[in-house]
């Protein structure tokens, strides 16, 4: 099987790795010339100097792998690959879009019978080891061509990925995932920021968090880095409390919205990313002030400097 990769950050380089190790050919395009050469130098994939170059060097159907930042990087590679393909290629959108424009995508490369497939991909730095988790949107005919890939890329060709419905699905299931995601993290976040405030027992979180892994109800592999990590550095002084969102969370908040379906955790935890990227805290401000108004309790002042 032969493919491009059009993207070879921290996520399509390790899926490149993967699946060349596999057995895949991949040709492979970013704008930082340094990263193609390295993955070339590593796993023999073969670069391009352009997409336009890499889809030159594929057969039919071409089969084009997208792993680019959401929306405008994405839109103008699409627009560009359009006049590039032919009737029965494959595109793929391995990056997180949005659920409603990958639809929109997928009426646009239909108007060409070119193929389409929205591959939600998780895994992170860890998957060139591991395996991704490759939930696929598309038509049967277009997943069946990809599926050498997706074995590859999955940590076996029997688990790890699945065809979980039509074009769109693929980032919905994804979208959802990452909701959840948010909710996991926030949970650890406030239950060990509860243990760590209970100085009397003078608890360590790394050996607890390493408890927790075996036969607990709550293990899982995000406990699992959790552990790994609290195990070098339990204090984290090094680190800013800034949380920021990559944007699936405010989606998995309006879809709900939109549905009329009750998610208090996910759109919760999604609010306390919001919390730590206030600088300015004037909301607090206006109910320290309203405090004061109503009950002429105390207003914590800024010291002036002399």
């Amino acid at each position: 099987m032969r493919m491009a990769m059009i993207g070879l950050g921290k996520m399509g380089g390790n899926m490149v790795r993967r699946l060349c190790r596999g057995g895949i050919e991949v040709v492979g395009f970013d704008r930082d010339t340094a990263v193609v050469g390295q993955i070339q130098g590593e796993v023999g994939m073969e670069p391009a100097e352009s997409m336009a170059d890499a889809v030159s060097k594929l057969s039919s159907p071409k089969i084009v792998w997208l792993m680019l930042p959401c929306g405008v990087p994405t839109e103008q590679a699409i627009d560009e690959l359009i006049p590039m393909l032919d009737k029965g290629d494959i595109v793929i959108d391995g990056g997180n879009s949005n659920y409603h424009e990958t639809q929109k995508h997928g009426q646009q490369f239909a108007e060409y019978g070119i193929e389409f497939i929205d591959a939600g991909t998780s895994g992170g730095i860890w998957g060139v080891d591991n395996g991704y988790c490759m939930m696929v949107g598309g038509n049967d005919n277009a997943v069946s061509q990809l599926q050498p890939a997706l074995e590859v890329l999955a940590p076996a060709a029997d688990r790890g990925w699945a065809h979980v419905g039509p074009i769109g699905a693929g980032h919905f299931t994804k979208m959802v995932h990452n909701g959840i995601e948010y909710g996991m993290m926030q949970a650890f976040a406030e239950g060990l920021n509860l243990m760590r405030g209970k100085a009397e027992f003078d608890l360590d979180l790394a050996q607890i968090t390493e408890l927790w892994r075996h036969s607990s109800v709550v293990r899982s592999w995000l406990l699992d880095l959790t552990a790994d990590a609290l195990s070098h550095d339990q204090d984290l002084a090094d680190l800013e409390p800034i949380v920021p969102d990559s944007g699936e969370g405010r989606w998995t908040a309006v879809e709900a919205i939109d549905q009329g379906v009750y998610t208090p955790v996910m759109t919760a935890a999604l609010h306390a990313r919001f919390a730590t990227q206030d600088s300015e805290g004037y909301g607090n401000k206006l109910l320290s002030m309203m405090r004061n108004a109503f009950g002429g309790h105390d207003m914590a002042k800024k010291s002036k400097v002399a």
